[in-house]
């Protein structure tokens, strides 16, 4: 028992060092090498011949992953004309003017030099997009396996439904619009917190992933997406306690995301018709798959069919 216990504990500890020292990690590629730490640290025990299906299960998400991370840039409003416009509209028939970001911005930012305890709530939740959805697919992996590969397909077609949308449709967020003099003033606020977080890598999302990052990524809100999509899927997974905090999750992040300057109420909507939608569909394909491998035998065994 002590020996099943100290693997997690080193990685624990080791995780905490890191974060002092370099910052918490929000690249995919390092957050995978610390979730897949952690998977190792939990499943010690069995780790020889959890190994080989490790590699196949992870392999294939991962690649999609990262696929997705490399060619987001690309969906930079080359190939269509950027949208400013219609989401500004949207918002303003929803809420009137100015649009949400701007008028929290103007009630609750204080500017770098007045930063609030709201704000780093708001970097936190932010945040958590970077890695929630992989910790969230490994806790599955290790407790409920069954549950995996169903939860990593709406991930990846999330994923590729937002680019392609990117693709059709370069959106322009809040606080680029407001550079564009479309809106009144809204702040990156994220950017200007991250510096004031003592274990906090600002240079890994904000300096050496700008040759990744496309600022007309705005619709759909992916950060929202995902958000929705775990508290969706983990609905029914956890006890009736912990379901008002799925409840208050997606609703945390759209409201970082709004007075972040980051999204327009309309793109977190269209997020989460996105991850409704790609939660629907790939369960219907799942439970359409498993009706077809198993058919009901004459005797009253199960029997597979091709």
């Amino acid at each position: 028992m002590r020996m099943r216990l100290w693997p997690p504990i080193v990685w624990a500890l080791a995780s905490v060092a890191v974060a002092i020292a370099w910052g918490v990690p929000t690249s995919t590629n390092l957050v995978f090498v610390w979730v897949a730490s952690g998977m190792v640290a939990f499943a010690w025990s069995d780790i020889r011949h959890r190994i080989p299906r490790f590699v196949l299960d992870w392999l294939p998400f991962l690649g999609i992953l990262f696929v997705y991370d490399r060619m987001r840039g690309v969906a930079d409003g080359g190939l269509f004309s950027q949208h400013a416009i219609p989401q500004i509209r949207v918002d303003a028939f929803l809420f009137g003017k100015p649009v949400p970001t701007v008028w929290l911005q103007e009630h609750l930012w204080g500017g770098p030099s007045h930063i609030h305890w709201w704000d780093y709530a708001v970097w936190f939740v932010y945040i958590t997009h970077f890695f929630a959805t992989l910790v969230v697919a490994a806790v599955l992996w290790l407790k409920a396996y069954d549950r995996f590969a169903r939860f990593v397909t709406m991930v990846c077609v999330l994923a590729l439904t937002g680019f392609v949308t990117y693709v059709l449709y370069p959106a322009v967020p809040p606080w680029l619009a407001a550079r564009e003099h479309h809106i009144g003033e809204a702040n990156r606020i994220v950017g200007v917190v991250w510096p004031h977080i003592p274990v906090a890598n600002y240079g890994e999302v904000f300096q050496k992933g700008q040759s990744y990052a496309n600022n007309v990524a705005a619709m759909p809100s992916l950060h929202g997406a995902y958000a929705l999509l775990i508290s969706l899927y983990l609905w029914r997974l956890v006890p009736r306690r912990v379901r008002p905090l799925l409840v208050l999750y997606p609703l945390a992040m759209a409201f970082a995301l709004v007075y972040s300057g980051e999204h327009y109420v309309v793109d977190i909507l269209a997020g989460w018709v996105y991850a409704a939608g790609s939660f629907l569909v790939v369960n219907a394909w799942f439970a359409r798959r498993e009706a077809r491998v198993r058919v009901p035998r004459a005797d009253g065994e199960p029997a597979l069919v091709d």
